[in-house]
């Protein structure tokens, strides 16, 4: 007899029982008449007590409710089953995940072999249990972890490490410890480490300086520059202008692109923030 079947009948005999107790309750008894005629007359004014009928628990919403629960697809059931493991962080058994969530994951195979092979569960044989990418415990560790990627570290591989992650992020880039920058292209915030033996005062007139320096805005230019300077450049301007003037193409100067922080961009001139600070 399948589960909704067994819904209909507990219904229906709820219904005759209550049916039954209904005019069991409103039907006159004779011996209650009689005892009332011999009772003293000091306690014929007091006012006589109806029953109230009684009512059964209704556990029907509950049944039907853990009945759309195990009929609805594997991967709603895998996701409710994660997103316990993920807000607990606790270990739990297949009876357990049923008693917490009733996900029966001990009847459906499909769902066990899903969730025993899924990246962000740890299964030991009997436990089931949430697996980030990173196992981090607090602030401390996810610092230690930040200073081991020089290049940057996607916030999105962290960000399940524990509960309090993001606020600690925070707390980091507020402290000055790591630089938490954004990528204009994939809207994906990647964090970098500050690493505390670098940082350095560097003297008004020479940041002057540096920004007052003006390069040249024709590349033939750039790379006369560099051949004064004993360096040899990677491109050759004028021979390549020469030869697309022989085939007639002409050049069309190319638009810069601004250059936007990608998944491994790498931080220079760390020591001067205010070049970062659209960033933000």
């Amino acid at each position: 007899m399948s589960l909704q079947e067994s819904l209909n009948r507990f219904k229906q005999q709820q219904e005759r029982c209550q049916s039954t107790l209904t005019a069991i309750s409103s039907r006159p008894s004779s011996k209650t008449s009689k005892s009332h005629k011999a009772a003293p007359s000091s306690n014929s004014s007091a006012p006589s007590k109806v029953s109230a009928p009684i009512k059964f628990s209704n556990d029907t919403e509950r049944l039907q409710h853990i009945n759309a629960i195990r009929k609805s697809p594997v991967g709603a059931q895998l996701k409710r089953v994660i997103d316990l493991l993920f807000e607990t962080r606790q270990s739990f058994t297949p009876e357990e995940i049923n008693e917490a969530c009733y996900v029966d994951v001990n009847s459906n195979k499909a769902l066990f072999d899903s969730l025993k092979n899924n990246t962000k569960v740890n299964y030991d044989g009997k436990r089931f249990s949430y697996k980030s990418k990173h196992d981090l415990k607090g602030k401390d560790q996810l610092l230690s972890l930040i200073r081991k990627y020089a290049e940057g570290l996607p916030v999105v591989e962290v960000k399940d490490s524990y509960s309090s992650v993001l606020e600690d992020l925070q707390a980091l880039k507020a402290s000055g410890q790591v630089w938490l920058l954004s990528n204009m292209d994939s809207q994906e915030d990647i964090v970098y480490p500050n690493d505390p033996k670098v940082i350095i005062k560097v003297d008004d007139e020479l940041k002057q300086l540096f920004r007052g320096i003006e390069l040249p805005r024709d590349m033939v230019d750039i790379e006369k520059e560099l051949h004064k300077n004993g360096m040899k450049p990677a491109t050759n301007t004028a021979k390549r202008r020469a030869m697309a003037e022989v085939h007639g193409i002409t050049s069309k100067p190319k638009p810069k692109k601004k250059r936007e922080i990608t998944r491994r961009t790498k931080l220079t001139n760390a020591h001067l923030p205010e070049l970062f600070q659209h960033l933000n």
